[in-house]
Parts: structure tokens; C-alpha cells; sequence
């Protein structure tokens, strides 16, 4: 199968910790333990996180007195897909030995109209308490909103078009590489009055764009990993019980928080909806249970899943 995995950014950096490069690494490590086993049976394309990394930069630049204004955050994307896709280029390629493995710097286009710039929702950099976001938002100008018990800056999230480089991507696949692309969501760009790309101050749901991305590569099977092992349906009452298998119009109907699951449910349902395919949400731990059909939520047209014998990797790919 051709699988498109949305890798998240607990996988990482887990809440708590500090985001040095070893840390991080070392995270790195633990996840592609993971999912080699899954590229040795299959096609696999890897998507990452990059909020906490992207909010780090972020604050550097902010408070780098040799610059006369901090980097946007089409830049700072930039950097966060070369860092991290440089530490899972070099552990994918240490544990496939023999395998091609690619990491992409790459865009991913947006609407310049979409009305997200004017409502900034998604979460970057690391957690503070009220009395340090309070100061950071009246000192930088920031927009601070919950995220649990802590709080985080946010910036617009426009909805996610096509990837830019998609057909390099394919031919890529089409060679045997592993590819590490789309990280963060893809670096934000529209189409300016000249028709020329233009990087934006945006940061992409990146759920949102493996879903996109996996609906273009026609891919069988679209993967997020989170730090769950599966979407709760009820959360926080006393019927409370996870979702194993699903139809996309079950999960839409359930509503959840548009901060956290709610993104993963969309872009889940989206490639579903879309493909007639399958799509997860599950924890990177169980990523080769999901596929057996042995974890996670498997969201299907009918609600039905079994293992692979049930997906066909029928389509034409051009």
C-alpha cells in the first residue's frame, strides 16, 4: 500500500519537556523504530509536526537584536522542515539500510482571501502560564489563547490547497524513496497578483495537509499518529469509551474540540470522503496494529476495516 503518515509533534517533543536537539533526537529515534517495519512492507510518506519547534525559532528571532524585524513564519517553516527532516532523513536511512530516503523542503499553497488570517487559532511554541502569556501579549503583540492547563500563542491556520512539489513527490515513491515532506504543514504560500508564490505569515494544520497530500499521491491509507491510542467518543464523562471503527458522517456528527482532535477528525473524514479509502487515528506505538486493524480508530465509507486484504491498491498512479 501507498500510506501517507501524519506524524505528531508529541513524537517529538512531549508536553513538559525542553526542546533541545538532543531531546529531540533521541524522540526521533523512538518513532522511526516505528515506522520502519511499515516501510518495509509498504510505501510510506512522512509528515511532522513542528509547533513547538516553529514557536522556539520564533521567540530567537523576536529577540535577536541584530535583526531589524523577527523572520515571518513562512522562514521560520522553512527552517523547522530542514531541521527536523534533516533528524528523520538521517535515523530512517540508519534503520532501512539500502532504502532511499528523501527530505523535502517544500510549500503548500493557500487561499490569500481564506478568512483564518483574521482568526488565528493554531497553536505554536511551547506552554506558559496566564501571568507569562498576559506579558508576552501585551510586550510582542501576541494573540495567546488556552491549550489545557497552560497557555500558547496563535497565528492564522489557512486551510491547505494542494503541495506544490507533489509530483516530485510521486516520482520520488516511484523510485522506492521514503519521503519526509510537508513538515509543519508545508511553508504557507499564495499566488500574488503576478501569479508568482509569495510566502504568507501563516502556520498549516498539518493533518490537514497530509490529507491533501495523500488525497493527490492517491494514496491506500492515511495515518495520524498522536499520543492516544484512539479518539474517545464522551471524553471527560463517565461514558467515556474509544472509537475503534467509524464512517466519516459518525465522527462529523460527534463534534470535537476544533483545538485538539477536531483537525485530525476533518482531515481524517476529508480523505475518506474523498477516496473511498481508509484513514487512523491512533498512537505512533500501535502504528503497525492500525494497519493490521488491530488498534486505533479506522474511519472507512462503511465503518468496516479488517486488515489490509481489505484495502486494494487499485488506482492507476500516473
Amino acid at each position: 500500500m501507498r500510506i501517507v503518515i501524519a506524524l505528531g509533534g508529541n513524537a517529538l517533543l512531549r508536553r513538559g519537556e525542553k526542546p533541545d536537539a538532543k531531546t529531540q533526537r533521541d524522540n526521533v529515534e523512538l518513532a522511526v523504530k516505528q515506522l520502519a517495519p511499515l516501510a518495509d512492507e509498504h510505501e510510506i510518506v512522512i509528515t511532522h509536526g513542528n509547533g513547538p519547534q516553529v514557536g522556539v525559532l520564533a521567540l530567537q528571532s523576536a529577540n535577536d537584536e541584530n535583526l531589524t524585524e523577527p523572520y515571518p513564519f513562512d522562514t521560520l517553516g522553512a527552517q523547522t522542515q530542514g531541521m527536523i527532516g534533516y533528524w528523520l532523513l538521517q535515523s530512517l536511512q540508519n534503520n532501512l539500510p539500502g532504502r532511499h530516503v528523501s527530505a523535502l523542503v517544500n510549500q503548500t499553497l493557500v487561499l490569500a482571501g481564506d478568512p483564518a488570517f483574521d482568526n488565528p487559532t493554531k497553536f505554536v511554541g511551547q506552554v506558559y502560564s496566564k501571568e507569562e502569556a498576559d506579558s508576552f501579549a501585551a510586550e510582542r503583540g501576541w494573540v495567546m489563547k488556552e491549550d489545557g492547563q497552560y497557555w500558547r500563542r496563535v497565528v492564522g491556520s489557512p486551510r491547505p490547497q494542494r503541495i506544490i512539489e507533489t509530483r516530485l513527490i510521486r516520482r520520488m515513491l516511484e523510485v522506492g524513496a521514503v519521503v519526509v515532506c510537508a513538515g509543519g504543514g508545508g511553508i504557507p504560500v499564495i499566488r500574488n497578483s503576478s501569479g508568482k508564490l509569495q510566502g504568507v505569515e501563516a502556520v498549516i494544520d498539518k493533518d490537514l495537509t497530509a490529507a491533501v497530500l495523500a488525497e493527490h499521491l492517491e494514496a491506500d491509507f492515511l495515518m495520524i499518529l498522536t499520543d492516544v491510542p484512539a479518539v474517545l467518543d464522551n471524553y471527560g464523562t463517565d461514558q467515556q469509551k474509544e472509537i475503534n471503527r467509524a464512517t466519516p458522517g459518525f465522527m462529523r456528527a460527534k463534534g470535537f474540540a476544533a483545538g485538539s482532535m477536531g483537525p485530525k477528525v476533518e482531515a481524517a473524514c476529508r480523505f475518506v470522503e474523498l477516496t473511498g479509502d481508509a484513514a487512523a487515528i491512533g498512537q505512533l506505538a500501535d502504528a503497525m496494529k492500525i494497519i493490521e486493524g488491530e488498534a486505533g480508530t479506522i474511519i472507512t465509507p462503511g465503518g468496516n476495516y479488517g486488515g489490509p486484504d481489505d484495502i486494494n491498491p487499485r488506482k492507476l498512479r500516473g
